[in-house]
């Protein structure tokens, strides 16, 4: 197995993240069972990311063989951070290339004397739950909640509770 470099996102790894903003956007659409989550091109938004005047850096994971397999980016306000996105392409998961991707973000928030970094994963991803947990995202900081305007068949899951109260993802 090839070495995983984390590195700065530089321009000729635009391609890499737009496909990897594709794959992201996808992977939405199936956990929600919505085929027009992100619109006809579920690449499209990364170009609307690269412009936001709050973000401070973007990083990717590469390795020598599959070239940029990974991608996440630091939104900052103040002296907090917010993670956004964190994507690995799907068929490398598991190997410890989104821990390294957070760690990279971590040590740049450190250094840049932020408070706290948070991330808001899709509360139907147990894959980036368990992963974010295990670099340490442990504090329930907010809750969104949804109500359904035209709900569809098979869609809720759940239920989970938070402070005896019982909802759906």
């Amino acid at each position: 197995m090839a070495a995983t470099a984390i590195r700065p996102y530089r321009p000729a790894d635009h391609r890499a993240g737009r496909r990897l903003w594709a794959e992201l956007t996808e992977q939405h659409r199936e956990l929600y069972e919505d085929p027009g989550y992100g619109g006809v091109d579920p690449g499209a938004a990364f170009e609307e990311y690269l412009t936001r005047l709050d973000l401070s850096g973007m990083w990717v994971a590469e390795r020598g063989d599959a070239g940029v397999v990974g991608l996440i980016g630091l939104i900052m306000d103040g002296r907090v951070g917010r993670v956004e996105p964190v994507v690995v392409t799907a068929r490398l998961r598991g190997q410890g290339i989104g821990r390294a991707l957070l760690e990279q973000v971590a040590e740049e928030a450190r250094g840049r004397g932020l408070a706290r970094l948070t991330v808001m994963p899709q509360s139907r991803n147990v894959e980036a739950l368990r992963c974010l947990r295990g670099a340490g995202y442990d504090v329930l900081s907010a809750v969104e909640l949804t109500v359904e305007l035209r709900p569809r068949p098979g869609t809720r899951q759940g239920p989970v509770e938070l402070h005896g109260q019982q909802f759906h993802t």
